[in-house]
């Protein structure tokens, strides 16, 4: 066996998410890094897609639940919104909205979660918490639908609800990540100064919130400055000053792993979910570092 080390940079993320990322997000690798196919995308999103028309089978690896759950379809979304492949087969996207519309509340919200999970390996923070009806991940569907194009009855309720949310203050009420829901869905939404100006009460409200992490130091679990600006041509990268996204790039440059992927600071359901997951975090990790410069991007060639 080679003693030889791997790789750094984005060659090192590489050859990880090659060597234990799963099918989707070497697809993924492939579509953002090396001209690959975005049907190639699609095809590894069709077997996480049941005959619900919904998302499940571990798409988000923290509940290995095989039953439709809105969290996968975001996870889904964000895969087609990433591939730019929302074109390459619409009917997928359908049948995912059919099946929120199907699975909604009156309003159009939708949960995380359903529970049917707990009969399922899933990480201890995958608890009941996840089965209410709300902002997150509702506005974060729905400006993903946005961003893809994608037109449908359900979305335009969950935009109706989500606005609602912002002007009525029930969704400055979650922690960082309901926040991270609501500027996602304000960027791609197409009433750009009503937007403009929600956007500016989510980050008056954002140092205050739970699990915001604002310095780059804490070694801990948290959302980052580069969570909600993972380029700098994101919409609300102007939210943040300079600095605190440049300690937050160093940060993230540091923490690549000798193995070449990323560390995670929560615990899987198991060795297979903490590998999916580092996969995920490894392929995002480099698309930012590419596209904030800190690393070169490849040649068109995929050199």
């Amino acid at each position: 066996m080679s003693s030889e080390r791997p790789p750094a940079g984005l060659a090192g993320a590489r050859l990880f998410v090659l060597t234990e990322g799963r099918l989707l997000e070497r697809r993924l690798f492939a579509t953002l890094f090396e001209d690959g196919p975005p049907a190639g995308v699609v095809d590894a999103l069709r077997g996480y897609q049941n005959d619900d028309g919904g998302f499940g089978h571990g798409l988000e690896p923290d509940k290995l639940c095989p039953a439709s759950l809105p969290i996968d379809v975001e996870l889904a979304f964000g895969a087609l919104r990433d591939a730019g492949a929302a074109a390459v087969d619409p009917t997928l996207v359908r049948r995912a909205c059919d099946w929120l519309a199907a699975v909604s509340d009156g309003d159009g919200a939708v949960p995380l979660a359903f529970p049917v999970m707990e009969r399922y390996p899933r990480a201890e923070h995958w608890s009941d918490w996840t089965y209410a009806y709300g902002v997150f991940p509702t506005a974060g569907l729905a400006g993903l639908l946005h961003a893809l194009g994608f037109e449908h009855p359900w979305r335009d309720r969950a935009t109706s609800y989500t606005w609602a949310a912002v002007e009525d203050g029930r969704g400055l009420e979650g922690d960082a990540h309901t926040l991270r829901e609501l500027l996602s869905f304000l960027e791609h939404v197409p009433e750009a100064d009503r937007a403009e100006a929600a956007a500016h009460t989510v980050a008056e409200r954002l140092p205050t919130v739970q699990w915001y992490k604002a310095g780059a130091d804490d070694p801990g679990y948290g959302v980052t400055p580069l969570d909600y600006a993972p380029t700098p041509g994101s919409r609300w990268r102007r939210l943040f000053p300079d600095e605190q996204i440049e300690s937050h790039l160093d940060r993230l440059e540091r923490d690549q792993q000798p193995d070449g992927g990323w560390p995670i600071t929560w615990e899987p359901p198991g060795q297979a979910a903490a590998l999916a997951y580092r996969g995920i975090v490894t392929l995002g990790a480099a698309r930012t570092l590419v596209a904030y410069g800190r690393w070169a991007a490849p040649s068109p060639t995929g050199g």
